[in-house]
């Protein structure tokens, strides 16, 4: 049963799915056992400062320098913006929109700590995608970086907005009138404190709603049992915290150590590599692409303090693996996670890891495979990925939780292995999602923008392998009469996407077909476009690859 809400917005909570179409939730830990009435954010920096004291460093920012009192005391003058001035109920969300930086960690602590419900979103979402968000989870207000404006404003014109980003933005004048202490507000454990937003295969947005309690969850299973703390942990890392990895491994791990985390400056690979080697950095986490990005661009000895490297978002392949421990000597601890999850529950050990194994299952969570007719295989075998834990897909107003929770488990949607030493072994996705450099991308979503183009008649786009970025959204495209296939089209239409979607999704190969090949029904065949040659796929390509490989170095 549900805990009695402290919620004055009840908005999250009327919007649960019933408790009946919940997964299986199992509290087998000691540690999960957490008061009825708690507020995460105030946990975490209470316990960050017991740990080390007010005057530790919590965040390192280019030439920022916060201490934990500097943390607290930013997170109070924003609570009291946001209860003082906007009169934020309990309950009531706050879109949150903002590169990783000082200023919106203490913006989602602060949203956490007064009651309301954060809805961090990445930062290259476009107007399109912003608006499905906010229709989703109709926040009342939204604190967003300065230079992200414009295409929240496309988005959702008539959200209440507050700027923040220099001392003269909104959010910085109004916080500077503000004193510095406020007490949290009370929470039922059961009460959301953020909504984390993933995409189906349709691209239509899905809300996972997450509580409290589920916050803490990822410290006491994952953080305290795979992350080695050891001596003066150092955290640094990529994901961004709408991402559910980066808000563990980038803001709620080094709270829940009271250690400092490293931001490093926009430029790729190259600033991470300085930032490590500037601020003794021992706890790194990033996507596979990111860590071969860092093999080719860190000088030698700049990795040297590095402890626990932690990989997750997409495919580890072995040759990654290997080619990080010949170079470093330490092995990448490959982990799969879920939005719906919270973070990762399945996660290769420093004691055993393996190149290619995604391990065993983190204390306090089990793990099935299921078999066609749904039912468990014991044993080794292969079979679609299922899971528990203190922690379950719950979506916001969405026909879907029935087919994220089937039985009791989770289904990821992924399909493992597992070997007799009960050690599991990544095979493939189950559904068309593309995985590529960290970044889920819904083909369909991105065939929907390529169709507004004018000279296209109909598309396809399905991941392909890739080397570098363990996959790629390649587009398969039938022109209109008059267009001319080849590199300046594909250019074209790759820009197009650009302009409609997030940069990441657009098609980084772009081929130009007769015809699309299609199903006895009369459906487009994304397995035989995945699966046959180009010139199988329906006539001869025009393909943008090797002119987009001049500009593989830029970051999207």
């Amino acid at each position: 049963m549900l805990r009695p809400s402290r919620h004055t917005d009840t908005f999250t909570r009327s919007h649960l799915p019933p408790v009946e179409l919940w997964p299986e939730l199992v509290f087998r830990l000691p540690a999960l056992a957490y008061p009825d009435e708690m507020n995460c954010a105030e946990a975490l920096l209470e316990r960050a400062v017991a740990k080390r004291g007010p005057a530790a460093v919590a965040i390192l920012a280019g030439d920022q320098v916060w201490s934990y009192a500097d943390l607290i005391d930013a997170t109070d003058r924003i609570a009291r913006v946001l209860v003082e001035d906007f009169g934020l109920e309990a309950g009531g969300r706050v879109l949150l929109r903002g590169g990783n930086t000082p200023e919106l960690f203490a913006a989602w602590l602060g949203v956490i700590k007064v009651g309301g419900v954060a809805v961090s979103t990445m930062p290259m979402l476009r107007s399109a995608e912003l608006a499905g968000i906010v229709g989703k989870s109709r926040p009342v207000l939204a604190l967003c970086h300065q230079d992200l404006i414009d295409e929240l404003v496309a988005g959702a014109p008539d959200l209440r907005l507050v700027a923040f980003g220099e001392p003269g933005a909104e959010l910085e004048r109004r916080a500077s009138t503000k004193s510095g202490s406020f007490r949290a507000r009370r929470a039922s454990q059961d009460d959301v404190c953020l909504i984390a937003f993933t995409s189906g295969t349709t691209g239509e947005p899905k809300a996972a709603a997450h509580f409290h309690r589920d916050v803490l969850s990822m410290c006491h299973t994952y953080g305290a049992h795979v992350l080695a703390d050891g001596e003066a942990p150092v955290f640094s890392g990529t994901p961004p915290i709408a991402f559910t990895f980066g808000l563990g491994g980038l803001l709620v791990f080094p709270l829940f150590f009271g250690a400092p985390v490293v931001l490093p400056e926009p430029g790729g690979a190259t600033r991470l590599a300085d930032a490590i080697a500037a601020h003794q950095v021992t706890h790194l986490f990033t996507s596979p692409t990111g860590y071969r990005q860092l093999l080719a661009a860190a000088a030698p000895g700049q990795l040297a303090s590095l402890r626990a490297c932690v990989s997750a978002g997409e495919h580890l392949s072995a040759a990654t693996w290997n080619a990080w421990r010949e170079a470093t000597g330490l092995p990448l601890l490959d982990g799969l996670g879920a939005t719906e999850m919270m973070h990762i529950f399945l996660s290769a050990t420093a004691r055993d890891a393996q190149p290619g194994c995604c391990g065993r299952p983190v204390p306090g969570f089990e793990i099935a495979l299921l078999g066609d007719d749904g039912r468990e295989i014991p044993g080794p075998g292969e079979g679609r990925l299922a899971v528990r834990g203190p922690v379950g897909c719950r979506y916001l107003a969405d026909a879907r939780q029935r087919e994220y929770v089937q039985r009791g488990w989770n289904v990821t949607g992924d399909i493992f292995r597992r070997d007799a030493e009960g050690r599991y072994w990544y095979v493939a996705r189950a559904d068309d999602m593309i995985i590529s450099s960290g970044y889920n991308i819904a083909g369909p979503e991105v065939e929907a923008a390529i169709a507004t183009h004018p000279d296209v008649t109909e598309c396809a786009v399905v991941g392909t392998p890739d080397a570098e970025r363990g996959q790629i959204a390649t587009a398969y495209v039938v022109l209109g009469p008059g267009a001319t296939p080849g590199p300046a089209m594909a250019r074209a239409l790759q820009d197009h996407v650009k302009r409609a979607l997030a940069p990441y999704k657009y098609p980084r190969s772009v081929r130009f077909v007769a015809a699309l090949p299609r199903t006895a029904t009369g459906k487009v065949s994304r397995r035989a476009l995945r699966e046959a040659p180009p010139e199988a796929a329906g006539g001869p390509p025009a393909d943008s690859r090797s002119a987009d490989a001049k500009r593989r170095r830029r970051s999207c």
